[in-house]
């Protein structure tokens, strides 16, 4: 359904308040929408939303406000991203590089290539694998190691209240091998991040992260979730989400 047939139903059926669980509608600016016509709901807003929409948006917004995040390129087709790969600045033939899809995949637009042959035909199969319109922007990323933490907050605007940690098992097959999905399964647990860890993540990452959207225009409203690798020199965020985290 379209934004304008979901904010006419709920006019019509006289909805109390909206909760936007998916990313598509909040991509698609049902947030902007249903205020405009004076609809409660909890969401971002469209321009809010592009910190999940698009991943080359997120890598850039992250750049500007000195968030910690692995290094990255974005290129504006598969041939400059096969050139990139070939250069050598994501490290030689044998080294690891992630490649994703700028736009969304449904869980399916990343893929973690062990070497650069893998990532180069990742590149080839990303439109297949994720959509020619969430391939159309290709981001490559520096290759980062350690455990993966999920972080997700409500958010205000101005303030926020921190959910417990969890960990998200993406990938299809025992062991954790095979591509990735939208989640196979998922724990929590305070012993997750110590305290020192939630304290730095506070300081380094989120309260930037709300201060550069205030910055920007599109103060965060909603559901903020952090995909975050605890990486040997502190945590680096992954990838931003912006509503909860079930498939």
């Amino acid at each position: 359904n379209s934004v304008n047939d979901l904010a006419r139903f709920a006019s019509e059926n006289r909805i109390d308040i909206t909760f936007v669980g998916g990313e598509g509608p909040l991509a698609a600016g049902i947030v902007d929408k249903f205020e405009s016509v004076g609809l409660p709901i909890i969401g971002p807003t469209h321009s809010a939303a592009r910190l999940e929409a698009s991943k080359a948006f997120a890598k850039e917004f992250m750049h500007r406000h000195q968030i910690p995040t692995a290094a990255h390129r974005t290129a504006e087709s598969a041939e400059e991203a096969e050139t990139i790969l070939r250069s050598g600045e994501f490290g030689d033939e044998m080294s690891p590089v992630v490649i994703k899809a700028d736009g969304l995949a449904a869980g399916k637009g990343v893929v973690v290539a062990k070497n650069r042959a893998e990532a180069i035909a990742a590149v080839s199969q990303l439109g297949e694998i994720a959509g020619k319109q969430a391939a159309a922007r290709i981001v490559i990323e520096e290759f980062l190691e350690g455990p993966e933490v999920s972080q997700l907050l409500f958010v205000d605007g101005d303030h926020y209240a921190l959910m417990p940690p969890a960990r998200d098992h993406k990938r299809i097959g025992e062991g954790d091998t095979g591509p990735n999905t939208g989640g196979m399964g998922t724990i929590t647990g305070s012993e997750l991040l110590t305290e020192d860890q939630t304290r730095r993540i506070c300081r380094e990452i989120i309260e930037p992260t709300l201060r550069g959207c205030r910055e920007e225009g599109f103060p965060f409203r909603g559901v903020l979730f952090l995909g975050l690798m605890m990486a040997a020199d502190g945590p680096k965020v992954l990838e931003y989400n912006v509503r909860f985290g079930d498939p």
